[in-house]
């Protein structure tokens, strides 16, 4: 996430947003995005095969569970004014779903009204996730996995961080071998 904002702080719609501070608290904050899953049941979390419709509207209250578990956190230890980090981490848990077009969850959030802090964490969350095994599937290539986040364009994925993302892809691929 942290090298797909750095590329997008000089660009017009996002540089009154991000800045290094924004950029390095992103960073920090962004492996709290599945903290939800904590209430998710192994049964569904492990499932080797597709998901029910059941099965999945469980898993998509991840989303909410995190959110929720993040906010509990920040009441119950008085940080809900200080803590920047925990309130990023909060706003990714609970929107790195939701879809440019409106077809995410958990509430359909559209366009701008996603937060850039979703936006970015949903093409760095789908790229991590095709390129890697799961009990479910086989790793994507990196070339298919770069192939699908581009179909995502204007449809899963913000236009803009598409681009900014196809310009990066080498790199991405680059950290996931560790190189």
């Amino acid at each position: 996430m942290k090298i797909l904002a750095q590329h997008l702080k000089s660009h017009p719609r996002f540089a009154p947003f991000l800045n290094d501070e924004t950029i390095e608290l992103l960073y920090k904050s962004a492996p709290l995005h599945d903290v939800g899953k904590i209430g998710i049941r192994d049964a569904i979390l492990l499932k080797p095969g597709a998901l029910t419709n059941d099965e999945f509207t469980i898993m998509k209250t991840h989303t909410t569970i995190g959110r929720e578990t993040i906010t509990r956190s920040m009441e119950s230890l008085d940080l809900e004014k200080v803590s920047s980090f925990l309130r990023i981490g909060r706003e990714i848990a609970w929107s790195h779903h939701e879809k440019w077009d409106g077809s995410g969850y958990p509430i359909g959030l559209k366009d701008e009204a996603i937060p850039l802090s979703g936006r970015l964490m949903a093409i760095c969350d789908v790229y991590d996730a095709l390129i890697s095994k799961r009990v479910y599937k086989d790793a994507f290539s990196h070339e298919k996995a770069v192939e699908i986040i581009r179909e995502g364009h204007g449809k899963h994925f913000d236009p803009d961080l598409v681009e900014a993302f196809l310009f990066l892809n080498r790199r991405f691929h680059e950290i996931a071998s560790g190189s």
